[in-house]
């Protein structure tokens, strides 16, 4: 009799597959790396799906210019320890002109996020890019297939994907067409926290809580990462609260949440009790009146 894989090596042995499926017919493939829970967890399945190989594809991180330092640190020593070339891309020309999410709002996600992601998928050639993000994140990211077919300008629109039935997936793509790829698209957040507790997979420290300096703003906690460029507003003072994060991105527009879980299990505890989503923590989702499907139509991940 066929012993029957548990509900965590199913998912496993999906996202194994949808990354080896897609190498078999990518020209040049990348993978975004963050640093977040996600993408590490996506790093690992590389690892092993690959194995004893080195996955056939670099890392790409977009700096932002405003991502918590731990964070840079932590993608750092990854791509080190396991071999990754790491491929760091950021808008120089925004940086320099100040931009800022303090400011400028969705600008500032539009020209230090999703043009220079563009930008660096261009420059790089990349015709398969993979990506950690979950259907169970947001609800315009319930609408993406595994097999995420782009556009020329790396365009989004949903109701042109391909079907996939019984997880059969069309890889091939037409002049100017990339795919983004997400073989963690079935997951949820308590399946990538038990995979990292049942593999012992190392993460940025920022998910875990630890007292840290923050500001209230909006019904969130800011952490101020930076003090120097941090901007206080009238009436706002920096207090010192134990504080960990759900979700990752930029520092001053990502809301952290007060915890006592400074281990993996006692996270995990915390994740299956949470009534609340972890988008909640990305300010920047809505910005402006705008939404991530809009972000997303325009390039963003």
């Amino acid at each position: 009799m066929t012993a029957r894989l548990s509900h965590l090596a199913r998912l496993e042995s999906e996202a194994i597959h949808i990354l080896r499926e897609a190498v078999a017919d990518a020209r040049k493939p990348v993978m975004l790396f963050s640093a977040g829970k996600d993408s590490t967890v996506l790093a690992h399945l590389a690892l092993r799906a690959f194995y004893p190989g080195r996955p056939p594809f670099p890392l790409l991180h977009i700096d932002s210019t405003w991502e918590f330092r731990s964070l840079l640190d932590f993608r750092d020593a990854f791509a080190r320890e396991h071999g990754f070339e790491l491929i760091v891309h950021a808008n120089e020309d925004g940086r320099a002109a100040g931009l800022n999410p303090f400011d400028h709002g969705d600008r500032y996600t539009l020209e230090m996020r999703t043009e220079p992601l563009k930008a660096a998928l261009d420059q790089g050639g990349y015709d398969i890019i993979f990506g950690g993000a979950r259907r169970d994140e947001e609800k315009s990211r319930a609408k993406e297939r595994v097999f995420s077919v782009r556009s020329a300008g790396h365009v989004w629109e949903p109701r042109q994907q391909r079907p996939e039935l019984w997880n059969i997936y069309n890889t091939r793509l037409g002049k100017d067409q990339s795919a983004r790829v997400f073989p963690l698209s079935n997951w949820t957040e308590t399946d990538v926290w038990t995979y990292v507790l049942v593999h012992d997979i190392a993460l940025a420290p920022l998910y875990f809580a630890a007292p840290r300096p923050v500001v209230e703003r909006g019904g969130g906690l800011i952490v101020v990462d930076d003090e120097p460029r941090m901007r206080l507003r009238a009436g706002e003072t920096v207090d010192t609260k134990t504080v960990r994060f759900r979700t990752l991105g930029c520092w001053p527009v990502t809301a952290a949440v007060e915890s006592d879980a400074t281990d993996l299990r006692s996270v995990v505890q915390e994740t299956l009790a949470a009534k609340g989503s972890e988008r909640q923590g990305r300010i920047s989702d809505g910005e402006d009146g705008g939404s991530l499907e809009q972000k997303k139509r325009e390039g963003y991940f």
